[in-house]
């Protein structure tokens, strides 16, 4: 008789569901989303799609055999992860980024640290974000042309109409995985026989919920939220990501605070970060928090009670500083350095930086101005923009203010034009500030940028002189975006192939600054 012993740590429960068998359920809950975004994508997302999967289940075969480690690629859970990846990506990325996105996730994030179980944050989501990290371009083309194209979550946040229906169908720009019916479909499957804990997808949609009804400007309006739910990968998140064995809290509560960090997280990534799809960063923000909520948020024993459990810590006598984990002291105290180095840094090159951005400021001026031999304020238009308190220049120009307004002065002392800075809060990657240039006739004489931090190859491009000079010599009121391009009108400016968004955000900038020109430097004249 063998009396050879089988240690391992906690906790040692057993049941009727194994590993495999939890991940073929999975892979079945997340087949209704596959199979849409592969119709309604085409034959290019599928190849992703495998492409992904079966690179995540190779480079787990292959590194069992290469450290002698059981066959663990047979449970299911490398095919989940590649899947999990693929649905997170545009139906367009170049066919390479599903294989090193599968790579990072299996041999770095979860094969180094001791394979299935051991990782301490959710690998597809790591594979995703490492590929947003090293291949920004390629992850933001979301068109079947692979050009950067704004997802319904983008749009919806720079204040145009979208189609909930469409969106909570699937049927819109996004990645693979955009269906939340499909999605809805298979997490609340896996919730309804027990696969997954109703106290994280849930608490993840209801914090995100309130988090957008209270800070989102708009209440809690439901055709506005359900656009917020639909997207931005918030439901896959809440049912297939969060909800993850490993990088979850184990009790009930742990859990519920868990979901709720997430969604708290969500809703200000989305209200106020810098790209919409940023659900990924909240739930491995909410993996690193897992062993601390562990820690302190324990299953009460039986026959213990709450006051039985505070009496049992007391009597230890181990002061409550001491019962912190050591690692998250450490985390803490060089965080606080690293905040004390950088605010340092801060102080002493905060002024280099204002002049720098002065210089380029008036740089900006005498592009647009070029007759100009310096500048002068104007007290009545100094006031005009104070009066304006930072806030956004009327409702016609989506989220644009104006920062300042100087008069040009020829080298005869003559007023040649007025040169004016406007910023634009709708660009694709956030904020675009440039110089408006306008003849005392009327007649704009051009533009210039002196903050653009959109995509490079698209974004960007508005930059370029083919986009910049469609707007020098023309006087009019106000120009419309031409999407489709070979505009004739001088009121017409053709977009940049690609980059509609930041187009349209340029053009609203300079119909702000004219609209300002002429009602308020002109006095409506």
């Amino acid at each position: 008789m063998n009396t050879m012993l089988n240690l391992s740590s906690s906790p040692h429960v057993r049941d009727r569901w194994t590993t495999a068998y939890i991940m073929r359920v999975v892979l079945l809950a997340l087949l209704p989303a596959t199979l849409v975004g592969v119709i309604h994508f085409g034959i290019h997302a599928l190849l992703v799609v495998l492409l992904s999967v079966f690179t995540a289940v190779l480079c787990e075969l292959v590194f069992d055999k290469l450290c002698h480690k059981p066959d663990t690629w047979k449970d299911g859970s490398a095919a989940v992860t590649g899947l999990l990846l693929a649905l997170s990506l545009s139906p367009s990325v170049p066919l390479h980024l599903p294989v090193l996105g599968s790579m990072f996730a299996i041999l770095i994030c979860k094969c180094c640290f001791g394979g299935l179980g051991k990782n301490f944050i959710n690998p597809a989501l790591a594979g995703r974000c490492f590929l947003l990290i090293s291949f920004s371009s390629a992850m933001s083309a979301f068109s079947p042309d692979a050009v950067s194209s704004a997802t319904p979550v983008a749009l919806l946040m720079n204040g145009d109409a979208v189609s909930v229906t469409k969106m909570f169908l699937g049927l819109t720009n996004g990645v693979i995985g955009n269906s939340a019916l499909a999605l809805l479909a298979g997490g609340l499957a896996l919730w309804a026989f027990g696969f997954i804990h109703g106290q994280i997808c849930f608490s993840v949609l209801i914090m995100f919920t309130l988090t957008i009804g209270l800070f989102g400007g708009q209440g809690f309006n439901l055709p506005f939220l359900l656009a917020h739910i639909s997207g931005g990968g918030v439901v896959m998140a809440a049912f297939f990501m969060a909800t993850d064995y490993v990088t979850s809290p184990v009790t009930r509560l742990g859990q519920a605070i868990y979901g709720c960090l997430i969604g708290l997280l969500g809703g200000i990534f989305r209200l106020y970060g810098g790209t919409a799809d940023s659900f990924s960063y909240c739930v491995i923000t909410g993996n690193l928090f897992t062993p601390l909520i562990d820690h302190y948020i324990v299953s009460r024993p039986y026959a213990f009670t709450k006051y039985s459990i505070i009496r049992q810590a007391r009597a230890s006598g181990i002061p409550l500083y001491k019962r912190i984990p050591r690692p998250a002291l450490v985390l803490t105290v060089i965080a606080a350095i690293a905040g004390l180095a950088l605010s340092g840094v801060y102080g002493m090159t905060k002024d280099i930086i204002a002049d720098q951005q002065r210089a380029a400021q008036a740089a900006s001026y005498l592009v647009v101005c070029p007759d100009a031999d310096h500048f002068e304020t104007d007290e009545a238009l100094d006031k005009a923009i104070a009066d304006m308190n930072g806030e956004t220049y009327g409702s016609a120009f989506g989220r644009v203010t104006i920062n300042e307004a100087f008069t040009a002065i020829d080298a005869q002392g003559q007023v040649t034009g007025h040169a004016i800075s406007v910023t634009t809060a709708d660009g694709y990657h956030g904020n675009v500030t440039l110089a408006v240039g306008i003849d005392d006739d009327g007649t704009l004489n051009g533009i210039s940028f002196t903050e653009l931090n959109e995509t490079a190859g698209l974004g960007m491009r508005v930059d370029e002189d083919e986009f910049k000079g469609q707007f020098a010599g023309k006087a009019v009121e106000r120009f419309t975006l031409n999407k489709a391009g070979g505009s004739t009108a001088d009121d017409e400016i053709d977009s940049v192939s690609g980059a509609s968004t930041t187009s349209g955000a340029v053009v609203n900038a300079v119909n702000a600054a004219l609209d300002f020109y002429k009602n308020t430097v002109k006095g409506g004249a």
